[in-house]
């Protein structure tokens, strides 16, 4: 068969101002782009997972949600999406299946409502794919009709087995930004995340050697690639973090992930870090007020605890010329109209080298959607297009919407000035140029 996979790229905002900031502001949007412009991995891992005997070809949807015109050569379709992607999938997938093109959708979204996706696909994957893919290529070669797959049907998939991710798919492709995986999940269960929601496996480690390898087969196809790593928290386990970082040092890659602000506590992988091509590392604070973070994370409470450190350990990290992205999630319940100068004031004050700010959103599948549902809170339901992080689908405990929206708008106008940025990043400067030598990259 002719197998294509369709990646549903690019970033979702119906936010108007939102919208017209962007086209002024290039801090707000910059990392929205190197997002953009990643391939979907999740794709590549499905095409090594294919049976042999298949024709594969990657494609990427268009900005305005049209589909290239040979996807209709294909016999199979693979989409990927998140929800604020899910109805533009839809549209695609409806025009496939009239065409007479079966169509396959997974991920984190369809996990979740696989009764709504099967209205519009032939065969739907519930929860991770590796081993469930395979089984779809085979009904549809047979000719079989619209039926559920589900990876709880399957053996556990093997973190330590994967191959390698079919990145040849790409080589005509102008990425210089790669994707590789070095675990899977979180140990946290922040309310909000949909990670969790498909990822019910506890948090997985491969194996240094065989992400070395994948690294390996990126560079053959583009020398000096710039990495990321698709991971939700890379440096949970500090030696097995030393081990990776130590394989990554000889290599000579330029590279970027997320982890949590525990990265702080351990000086020696710091100054691995340094040394090994880490660029930035991008740490979901949430919020400035420990208040704020009680509650959120609703294993250990791990956020509310650690918020009282958080000014020292962006300043610890930084110090070994590493930059900080500090993620920032306005409106949680206990933020008020005061939120917006305390998160600016931070970022001002602990000279974090990138802002990242995003609404609170109510994934579908969340405990936050299922809360907030409960308490009347949801403003449309079944709107996943507003699942952007930079639209507001809920009402705030302690602000309006538009008190929210207004007070978001402001912020971002300040934190992503030419004159804001400038005094985060030269300020990181300033210290990167102080500290030891035996620290460097």
């Amino acid at each position: 068969m002719k197998i294509g996979l369709l990646a549903m790229s690019g970033i979702r905002a119906h936010d108007p101002e939102l919208l017209r900031l962007g086209l002024t502001l290039p801090g707000f949007v910059e990392r929205s782009r190197q997002i953009a412009a990643l391939p979907s991995l999740g794709l590549l891992q499905l095409a090594s997972a294919t049976p042999e005997g298949h024709e594969l070809r990657y494609f990427e949807a268009e900005g305005d949600g049209s589909e290239p015109r040979e996807v209709y050569d294909c016999d199979l379709i693979a989409i990927s999406t998140f929800s604020a992607q899910i109805f533009e999938a839809y549209a695609i997938a409806d025009r496939l299946r009239a065409a007479g093109v079966k169509v396959a959708m997974g991920g984190l979204h369809v996990s979740v409502l696989p009764e709504e996706a099967a209205l519009h696909a032939d065969y739907i994957a519930i929860g991770e794919g590796e081993h469930v893919w395979p089984r779809i290529v085979e009904a549809a070669q047979r000719g079989e009709s619209a039926r559920v797959f589900r990876a709880s049907e399957a053996p556990p998939v093997d973190v330590a087995r994967l191959p390698v991710p079919r990145y040849d798919l790409l080589a005509q492709r102008p990425y210089n930004r790669f994707t590789v995986q070095t675990t899977r999940g979180c140990p946290w269960r922040c309310e909000f995340c949909a990670s969790n929601v498909m990822l019910t496996q506890r948090y997985r480690k491969r194996p240094v050697v065989e992400i070395v390898r994948d690294i390996e087969a990126i560079r053959a196809l583009r020398p000096g690639a710039f990495l990321e790593f698709a991971d939700d928290n890379t440096f949970v386990d500090k030696e097995w973090s030393r081990e990776l970082v130590r394989a990554l040092t000889p290599l000579g890659v330029r590279w970027f992930t997320e982890t949590d602000i525990s990265v702080a506590d351990d000086p020696e992988l710091l100054e691995l870090l340094a040394r090994s091509g880490c660029r930035q590392l991008l740490i979901g604070l949430e919020s400035p007020d420990g208040e704020a973070l009680d509650g959120v994370e609703l294993h250990a409470n791990f956020k509310a605890k650690r918020a009282g450190g958080y000014a020292e350990a962006v300043e610890r990290i930084q110090s070994y010329g590493i930059t900080v992205n500090g993620c920032f999630v306005l409106g949680l319940d206990h933020h008020d109209a005061g939120v917006f100068e305390r998160v600016q004031r931070f970022a001002e004050d602990t000279g974090l080298y990138e802002v990242q700010v995003t609404y609170l959103t109510a994934f579908p599948g969340t405990p936050l959607y299922a809360r907030l549902m409960n308490e009347g809170r949801v403003l449309e339901p079944g709107r996943w297009d507003l699942c952007t992080l930079f639209d507001i689908n809920y009402r705030p405990a302690k602000m309006t919407v538009d008190g929210l929206r207004t007070g978001f708008h402001g912020l971002t106008q300040r934190l992503y000035t030419a004159e804001a940025m400038g005094r985060r990043r030269e300020r990181f400067l300033a210290r990167h140029r102080r500290r030891p030598a035996t620290a460097g990259a």
